[in-house]
């Protein structure tokens, strides 16, 4: 049996909001790391948001998502794949704390996110439980298992800390992504795990920030061109496979739910620092935090609501 885990991030070029990093693992027999995991999973899972029947969307987040559509399919495969695993979530904070604990302690202490334990997900249990004996049904039938989802939250204050020490938000992208790299390393490095990566911008060549980031260890390049950067990793008695692949959060089924998970929690997070503000203001319209929009809407803070105070730092990245 082989461990795969598929990695993606949400939200690394807005002006407001967190950088969400997502980790989605699943155990499969080694005969099947190539194959469709949506045809293997076809009763249970499915690329289009049509005819679902007691299925879930598992695709790339920029298709599950949309401004009119909104995040009940995010919310519904999340919360689907979190029922498999016995992580039963019903409002912001839980879910918060089922998937990127870590960040809780920072971002309760941010006023638009302080009511977050009162802000249910308002999920249809019925179709959540049902859509999860679907998925529990299949997954048997196919020899396949859900491991675990797991998020690296940057909240804004803690992400400009962090630009702020590096001078890049590339390392600090690549350093969250190498957080949940070693968390399953050190959990499944004895077995056979590979580990892919959606690749974004022009890097091919990650032989450097890899060999930063796992000191002392051993590495072995496999391939490594435009589409695909693949390497061999060995520290000690452990080892692992990393591919950064181009548009992997269409191709590969963990990477899209990696990328669904954290495009959800990002939403939700952007939800609660509109109402806070709109609360405070009626003016405004509501933002998704990117950069012209985002811009606008500190533009009409400051017009509309100029009595409102708030922690730039706590509200707009550095970069």
């Amino acid at each position: 049996m082989a461990i795969l885990v598929g990695i993606d991030e949400a939200g690394y070029g807005p002006l407001l909001g967190p950088l969400v990093v997502s980790a989605a693992a699943m155990r499969l027999p080694d005969e099947d790391l190539k194959s469709d995991m949506w045809q293997m999973l076809k009763g249970a899972v499915s690329l289009n948001k049509k005819n679902l029947n007691g299925r879930i969307l598992i695709a790339d987040s920029k298709k599950a998502y949309s401004k009119k559509a909104g995040i009940d399919h995010l919310q519904r495969t999340v919360l689907t794949v979190l029922k498999y695993l016995g992580q039963d979530a019903d409002n912001v904070l839980s879910l918060l704390n089922k998937l990127c604990p870590n960040c809780l302690e920072r971002i309760v202490k941010y006023p638009w996110y302080e009511n977050i334990a009162e802000q249910k997900l308002g999920q249809n249990n019925d179709a959540i439980s049902l859509c999860a004996c679907v998925l529990s049904k299949e997954l048997k039938k196919a020899s396949v298992d859900f491991l675990s989802i797991k998020s690296i939250c940057l909240d804004v204050g803690y992400y400009n800390k962090m630009v702020n020490l590096v001078q890049n938000k590339a390392t600090v992208l690549f350093t969250s992504i190498c957080t949940l790299i070693q968390q399953y390393f050190d959990e499944f490095g004895s077995e056979n795990l590979q580990i892919i990566v959606d690749r974004q911008g022009g890097r091919a060549d990650y032989r450097g920030p890899l060999l930063s980031m796992f000191n002392g260890a051993e590495l072995k390049v496999l391939r490594q061109d435009e589409n695909l950067s693949s390497y061999h990793l060995s520290l000690g008695d452990k080892q692992m496979k990393i591919h950064f692949a181009v548009k992997a959060d269409s191709k590969y089924l963990p990477v899209c739910l990696a990328s669904m998970t954290s495009k959800y929690i990002r939403e939700l997070l952007i939800e609660q620092m509109n109402k806070y503000f709109i609360a405070h203001c009626a003016e405004l319209v509501p933002t998704a935090g990117y950069w012209t929009d985002g811009t606008r809407f500190i533009e009409d803070l400051a017009k509309f609501c100029p009595n409102i105070k708030y922690n730039s730092e706590l509200l707009i990245r550095c970069r």
